[in-house]
């Protein structure tokens, strides 16, 4: 059985379900990623955890907001934290793993193990480049266009495509830092990364793209060699085209 709960803060309205039973956990989507949108891995989880999820503001069923950063995204990750009488397993996809790893490292004892699904990655180089802007720019257009098609369901993102091109800047920059928040964290990290970030097509940014990704992750076990990585063969889409392998790593302690 699953419980829903309403949280108000900052002035916005943030929706939280609660079900399963044993290990408590939550889930943290990213950007552009609802709780309806993670279902499939939710109650895969929920077998064996008390899984809580909920929707970053703007997304979902989440109220709209005067503005959407990373702060603003981490501090709805915070008003969830703050409901809890337990340090759960904290899991983040994209966006929300970077926000993890922010919340934990600023809240020693409040989480108990960390699993971050592509995200909170140091790459090398930033994601995004003035060469590669526009194409971007008009990526996240489209995107936010037929986003219409899902406004009022539990799958919409309220983001316009300038909004989420700001955000990536941003995260890009969160990113360039990142390093200095793993430092802080002394208790299990987990990570489970896509192969192809981008996709396997041919095209040259794909490749720089995933090359990238790859090597940020090389970077961070370098230096955190205590932090095991598991790969998937997948682009970022991953958390929808393989939710139930995602599950199954956390289960096996995220080895492999």
């Amino acid at each position: 059985m699953t419980m829903t709960t309403t949280i108000h803060h900052d002035g916005v309205t943030i929706p939280v379900s609660r079900g399963g039973r044993g290990r408590p956990l939550v889930l943290c989507p990213g950007l552009n990623a609802t709780q309806a949108g993670m279902y499939e891995l939710a109650e895969s989880l929920r077998r064996d955890h008390d899984v809580v999820t909920f929707d970053l503001r703007g997304h979902g069923r989440a109220s709209a907001a005067g503005r959407y950063s990373f702060e603003a995204f981490l501090s709805d990750l915070a008003a969830v934290m703050a409901e809890l009488d337990v340090a759960p397993v904290l899991v983040g996809y994209s966006l929300g793993a970077d926000l993890a790893v922010h919340y934990a490292s600023e809240h020693p004892g409040a989480v108990s193990e960390l699993v971050l699904i592509d995200g909170a990655n140091p790459v090398p180089e930033p994601f995004l480049t003035e060469a590669v802007l526009p194409q971007f720019r008009a990526m996240w257009e489209d995107m936010a266009a037929r986003q219409e098609a899902e406004r009022g369901t539990a799958r919409q993102v309220l983001l316009t495509g300038e909004e989420i091109l700001e955000l990536n800047v941003e995260i890009d920059a969160v990113r360039s830092r990142i390093l200095e928040r793993y430092r802080k964290i002394d208790w299990p990290i987990s990570m489970i990364m896509s192969t192809s970030m981008a996709g396997d097509g041919d095209g040259g940014l794909a490749r720089r793209v995933n090359r990238n990704w790859r090597a940020g992750v090389e970077r961070l076990v370098r230096e955190q060699p205590q932090i095991a990585t598991s790969w998937l063969d997948a682009d970022h889409r991953l958390v929808f085209t393989h939710a139930r392998e995602i599950a199954r790593i956390i289960r096996n302690g995220a080895a492999g």
